[in-house]
């Protein structure tokens, strides 16, 4: 088996297990606000969270080199993370994921104000049929548009936000410094909000939260083996394969139905995403490929980026040698 090819079975392995987590949170999400799901799932995360951001030997101190940053960072993770939970519960799979694949798209068009980056002709019309994509799924005046709907683009905006933020200081700042005050920052944020949310959670359902931190911390795992494995290239496109899960799971636990526009707008989208990992992969098109360099899934907090932590990885393997 080549490595590209392990690279590939590897990132489907942690984007099927991605889609088994985000049925949890689909389940829970009909009992539970999203801030106490992300507060009992962070809470069960914490102690193999902790394991990562201990492992980090490196110099220094936890003060951010860039607190306007840092700050700004830990307000978009819990957005995120609580606008992405809250469109699972309310939206079909396929529809959320069709929304959240619009990612690359707006990391394309964020990284020219907020990178430098200069996008060409091609890149640019990839964006432009890309958000025809995202139209097709919402057909805004033909369907009806809910809160769901608003909360999964607005996870995919402030997402990308979140990856360019890593990508403009990343350099710069100590990797658990970057991974720690989300974490921190969501863990306090959605606790503050417990008084007002708490809803008496059962055994069964308390052991749930456990099994969302569970498999994010697996699939996280996973994905960074796969990228140890293969080129970005090859294995951010992976991420596609989440919409045949959300459409299998989709109908045995919520018995949903993927409609036609729903299937044509997302095919759009990610022929759009597809298109730019390729010209980000030729090297003379992007001097900072801000979308190849989104190895995480949209962050909620929860868990360590997983670009953080093979850039962490990288440096020590050259700081060896």
């Amino acid at each position: 088996m080549t490595s590209n090819v392990k690279g590939a079975l590897l990132a489907l392995a942690a984007f099927g297990i991605y889609a088994t987590h985000d049925v949890v949170i689909k389940y829970l999400g009909v009992h539970y606000t999203s801030f106490q799901i992300i507060f009992f799932s962070g809470l069960m995360g914490f102690p193999l969270s902790t394991l990562m951001l201990l492992s980090d030997r490196t110099d220094g101190n936890l003060i951010p080199r860039h607190p306007y940053w840092s700050v700004v960072r830990s307000i978009t993770a819990i957005t995120t993370g609580a606008a992405a939970f809250y469109a699972f519960s309310v939206l079909p799979l396929a529809q959320t994921y069709a929304i959240l694949f619009a990612m690359p798209l707006l990391i394309t068009v964020l990284a020219i104000p907020m990178l430098g980056e200069k996008v060409g002709i091609r890149r640019g019309l990839a964006v432009v049929v890309g958000l025809i994509g995202v139209l097709i799924v919402l057909r805004p005046g033909s369907a009806d548009l809910s809160w769901g709907h608003a909360a999964a683009l607005f996870a995919a905006i402030t997402g990308s936000m979140n990856s360019l933020i890593v990508r403009k200081i990343g350099a710069e700042e100590r990797s658990i410094v970057l991974m720690l005050y989300p974490m921190m920052a969501s863990f306090f944020v959605t606790g503050a909000l417990m008084p007002f949310v708490y809803v008496p959670m059962p055994i069964e359902h308390l052991a749930l939260t456990g099994v969302i931190a569970g498999l994010g911390f697996v699939a996280a795992l996973l994905s960074i083996a796969a990228y140890r494995s293969a080129p970005a290239v090859i294995v951010a496109p992976m991420q596609y394969s989440q919409i045949i899960w959300a459409g299998f799971y989709g109908a045995i636990f919520f018995g949903e139905s993927v409609d036609s526009w729903t299937l044509a707008g997302t095919a759009v989208i990610v022929a759009s995403g597809i298109y730019i990992v390729l010209r980000e992969g030729t090297g003379r098109v992007s001097k900072n490929s801000p979308v190849l360099s989104n190895k995480s899934r949209p962050e909620t907090g929860l868990m360590p980026r997983i670009s953080l932590l093979l850039g962490r990885a990288e440096r020590r393997q050259s700081k060896d040698s």
